[in-house]
């Protein structure tokens, strides 16, 4: 159900962007490669760990405001998810709808995502959901329905995982995918004390650094690596300078890696960075969506300002 061609042949985008992240001076990875069926369960284990803040204090938010943000979302809409994941905050918003007339959650994890609309459609069964498998960073194909507005919902704060120039990029995107007047509902993660940021990616049960981990264990599986990811400690701290929390995984031992034909050097304390997540202001963000072509119509933040829920109107 997408318009993407590596998606038809996922390998040959995944090994591009692998060879390419491992051979810079920085070793990197893409964060959306986290997401495999394992990936994507750890990641809604972390959402519930005490230490991680950002999901219960937007459902806090959402649960409180989504009268609200339906109404702004006006009768008739179809509703686009980005990162749609387990499909558990949309409920709050989808209870309040006016009249919907169809629900697409886009998301790079088929499996995942295939599950939890199937489990959606129990519960709604008047609803025209269509699961989207796709990358949101490219082009992909939205169900073709008559609707009023075509409105944007993207939860968590997954703009923070984009470096500026590509937050930009997507938020122009979004702009041209529902078209002047479409609307934009997008959750960011604000500036607080960088003990609770820190404390949030390094939880003591270890859910996060399995989260980190499994990327290697994903690019054995289907690259043909030989990782060894006992040999990578997860690292996260706040970059204050770049107002963002850095993920690393860090090599323990002088190793040579293999993926497929290509061979990778690591000196012992030599990283991958794997995720930047970038921590906003308010007013800071309404700045740069105004330059993407959107304009900020509204803002909900819950009583300690962590995280803010916005709606944005395409211009």
């Amino acid at each position: 159900m997408t318009n993407t061609p590596w998606l038809a042949c996922p390998n040959r985008r995944f090994r591009a962007d692998v060879l390419a992240g491992l051979s810079l001076p920085q070793k990197r990875l893409p964060a959306k490669y986290f997401y495999d069926a394992v990936g994507s369960r750890l990641f809604d284990e972390i959402t519930e760990l005490d230490e991680y803040y950002p999901t219960r204090t937007e459902l806090t938010i959402m649960t409180a405001h989504a009268r609200e943000m339906a109404a702004r979302c006006g009768p008739r809409c179809l509703l686009i998810e980005l990162g749609a994941g387990s499909l558990t905050k949309v409920r709050l918003l989808l209870d309040r709808l006016d009249q919907p007339t169809a629900y697409a959650p886009v998301d790079v994890s088929g499996e995942h995502l295939r599950g939890a609309a199937t489990a959606l459609a129990v519960d709604y069964p008047a609803l025209d959901i269509t699961p989207v498998v796709a990358d949101f960073t490219t082009s992909f194909d939205l169900p073709s329905v008559p609707a009023n507005r075509r409105v944007v919902y993207f939860p968590g704060s997954t703009i923070g995982n984009f470096d500026p120039h590509e937050a930009d990029a997507l938020l122009r995107r979004v702009a041209r995918i529902v078209g002047p007047g479409g609307g934009l509902l997008l959750g960011v993660d604000l500036r607080k004390d960088v003990t609770v940021l820190e404390r949030a990616y390094n939880d003591a049960a270890g859910v996060t650094a399995a989260f980190n981990r499994n990327l290697l264990v994903r690019i054995n599986r289907e690259l043909g690596a030989n990782f060894v990811p006992d040999t990578f400690r997860h690292l996260a701290f706040y970059n204050r300078d770049q107002s963002r929390i850095e993920m690393h995984l860090v090599s323990t031992i002088e190793q040579r890696m293999r993926v497929g034909s290509a061979t990778f050097d690591f000196r012992a304390g030599e990283s991958i960075h794997t995720e930047n997540s970038y921590k906003y202001s308010v007013p800071e963000l309404a700045a740069r969506v105004t330059a993407c072509g959107l304009r900020l119509d509204e803002t909900w933040t819950d009583a300690q300002n962590y995280f803010a829920v916005l709606y944005l109107t395409a211009q």
